[in-house]
């Protein structure tokens, strides 16, 4: 069986702590990104098959991560999904639009977590 791939991209280290427990716990190999920049080196290295992401983060944030991600080559190929304390109905809106898979609300648990990415194919 093929290894499935996630990149957490949070700058909160306790935020990427629980969601690698959560997404290894599914049988992903999990590498951690603390804002979009280092996501985007990440990228362009090795192109995981999914990605958790955080909206608010310094340097470069999940929004604007996104959209360049899916600008490059093979950018389409991560299931993205939002992680993020943003509610309201017009951010998810732009969020999806930019081009995310799905939207998590935080906190969220395994159970929430496991559920999302089967909705979006990744397991």
């Amino acid at each position: 069986m093929d290894v499935r791939t996630c990149l957490i991209v949070d700058d909160s280290r306790i935020i990427r702590k629980v969601a690698r427990r959560i997404v290894e716990a599914l049988d992903f190999e999990v590498d951690e990104a603390a804002d979009g920049i280092e996501a985007l080196s990440h990228c362009a290295g090795l192109m995981p098959d999914v990605i958790l992401l955080d909206w608010n983060m310094p340097v470069m944030d999940g929004l604007t991560f996104i959209r360049r991600l899916r600008a490059q080559p093979n950018g389409g190929h991560p299931k993205v999904l939002f992680c993020t304390i943003e509610t309201a109905p017009e951010r998810i809106a732009e969020a999806l639009g930019a081009g995310a898979d799905d939207y998590i609300m935080k906190p969220f648990d395994g159970e929430i977590l496991q559920s999302k990415l089967s909705e979006v194919g990744a397991v």
